[in-house]
């Protein structure tokens, strides 16, 4: 029993060191396939897909967040006579950590899961073989303009959604708590600054590097069949928002 337990525990890990390198293959390969040819037109395709679809879901997401974070602190800082630190606080939490975090969730929710979507359907239908008939890499074909769009566009969309965050907290901050504009404002300009912001843009950046690789890497090894699909595109967003979350991690003890 105490050996099966044992043999149950080195497959997993074995598992998990080959699911790590072979994402980490792909991800090597898409990088020495971008000098080769990059496909601009497909980059900006992505991007647009990427960018400007996500911003509906973005706003909303990232305004109630700022809202919220500032209901649950600013009468408790106005009681200790803190209420001149509300809006830098709040500032700080979403360019710090809310910010690129969120983004990078719902990015891994949206965008990975239809990366992953598409891919495994071209796989399922043989596009993937016939563009090796072609003599096109797949890899650069498909994975490479993807890469690229999610490292540009997820940092882009995180400057958006902090300065929407920061904008439901002092909506909150005013109509509810009574802490004037130039106090709330004052604060920011006074606590925030730039490696705050910086640091939440690295971050951001290789969470769009791990949602495009890992929902592309799904996708080009999705089993078989429609039912084949469903499985890759649900394994995409778990992996990718786990991922995420262990990243968050070690970059905040790097960055702060």
């Amino acid at each position: 029993m105490f050996v099966r337990f044992l043999e149950l525990i080195g497959a997993s890990v074995l598992e998990l060191l080959y699911f790590v390198g072979d994402v980490m293959l792909l991800f090597i390969e898409a990088v020495r396939q971008v000098p080769i040819k990059i496909r601009v037109r497909h980059v900006v395709n992505q991007m647009s897909h990427l960018g400007v679809d996500s911003l509906p879901i973005v706003s909303l997401t990232l305004t109630f967040t700022g809202m919220v974070m500032t209901l649950q602190i600013a009468n408790e800082f106005i009681k200790m006579g803190a209420e001149s630190t509300v809006g830098g606080i709040v500032a700080i939490a979403i360019g710090r950590e809310l910010g690129p975090v969120l983004v990078g969730v719902v990015a891994a929710g949206r965008v990975g899961s239809a990366m992953t979507a598409e891919i495994s359907t071209m796989k399922v239908t043989e596009q993937i073989d016939a563009l090796r008939v072609m003599g096109t890499n797949p890899t650069g074909y498909l994975v490479v303009p993807r890469m690229l769009a999610c490292m540009i566009m997820i940092p882009v969309l995180t400057i958006y959604g902090d300065l929407i965050g920061v904008l439901g907290g002092w909506l909150v901050a005013k109509y509810y708590a009574g802490i004037s504009t130039y106090v709330y404002v004052d604060s920011i300009s006074h606590y925030v600054v730039l490696k705050d912001m910086v640091g939440g843009l690295i971050k951001a950046v290789f969470f769009g590097a791990v949602t495009a690789t890992l929902g592309c890497y799904y996708g080009m090894k999705a089993p078989d069949g429609a039912e084949g699909v469903g499985k890759a595109t649900t394994r995409s967003v778990v992996s990718a928002i786990v991922v995420i979350f262990m990243l968050n991690v070690i970059l905040s003890m790097f960055l702060y």
